[in-house]
């Protein structure tokens, strides 16, 4: 069962979607991409709940309507990454935890490992390739550079707040093409609100304008990798640059699929994520 609750985190409030809550088991912490909320996780935690888990998924930074500070920097690596350490202590006491992330969620995720590997039980991506691979292939690959053109329109002042919301919201309906209704309904909730897209928006803005001095060494953590080898967003060069980051326990997945996993291919990725958490801990 799904509990929805709104719970204080960094001086903001944040929706959560929590399964398991009174589990004796480690915790999961599940991030969402754009433009989705964090509904895409609900089958997936009430499985991994239904195993002993205890799961958040928090609407993120810009998604809750009690979280969405002005200003672009507020949504850079190192402040988004600050409401992942509280989300796990807040349903994981401070324990070591789990993390899962797909599409700008799994982007973040990387950073979260990068930055705090000795707080990450095992790490799963979904679409994103790890933060330096993604920003080489931009940088030296023309099919990636193609699939993440809207990237650089993101940087432009209200252009793209505009645009989502043009035709009623016809670009935003076209990605959605095929979800379910009541996911739907939850973006509704949240992208026809104008200071929602703006904040949305600013995760781009934030996280390819601010310089924070990351430094990104190769990844030891147990690590999962799920990419739909017909994403629109995301091309095979990073995927492979990816690879070469990795240093610990890792397995990769190409599905014959495209970027929106949860929602065309849950069952598929669902298996995989709850294998890899448990062989991770075993």
């Amino acid at each position: 069962m799904i509990e929805k609750k709104v719970i204080p985190i960094n001086d903001m409030e944040f929706l959560c979607r929590i399964a398991g809550s009174d589990n004796d088991g480690a915790s999961v912490v599940f991030l969402h991409g754009f433009p989705e909320s964090s509904i895409i996780w609900e089958r997936t935690m009430e499985k991994m709940a239904g195993l002993g888990y205890r799961c958040i998924a928090p609407d993120q930074r810009g998604y809750s309507d009690g979280a969405r500070p002005e200003g672009y920097e507020n949504y850079a690596f190192r402040p988004l990454t600050e409401d992942v350490l509280a989300f796990a202590d807040y349903i994981g006491g401070g324990k070591q935890f789990h993390l899962v992330g797909h599409d700008i969620g799994a982007a973040l995720g990387w950073n979260v490992v990068a930055m705090h590997p000795e707080k990450i039980k095992s790490w799963t991506a979904l679409s994103v390739p790890y933060w330096p691979a993604y920003k080489w292939a931009m940088a030296n690959d023309p099919v990636q550079k193609e699939k993440g053109s809207y990237v650089g329109h993101f940087m432009q002042p209200d252009v793209p707040e505009a645009f989502l919301a043009e035709d009623d919201y016809a670009i935003l309906r076209k990605l959605w093409t095929g979800f379910r209704p009541e996911a739907i309904e939850d973006y509704m909730r949240i992208f026809s609100q104008p200071k929602a897209r703006t904040a949305v928006i600013n995760w781009y803005r934030g996280i390819m304008m601010v310089d924070e001095n990351i430094t990104y060494g190769n990844i030891d953590t147990p690590t999962a990798f799920i990419w739909g080898n017909k994403d629109l967003a995301i091309g095979k060069a990073g995927i492979e640059q990816s690879h070469k980051y990795m240093d610990g326990y890792y397995n990769f997945y190409e599905l014959d699929a495209g970027h929106w996993l949860t929602e065309f291919n849950e069952p598929e990725v669902s298996e995989i994520i709850m294998n890899h958490i448990v062989n991770s801990t075993m």
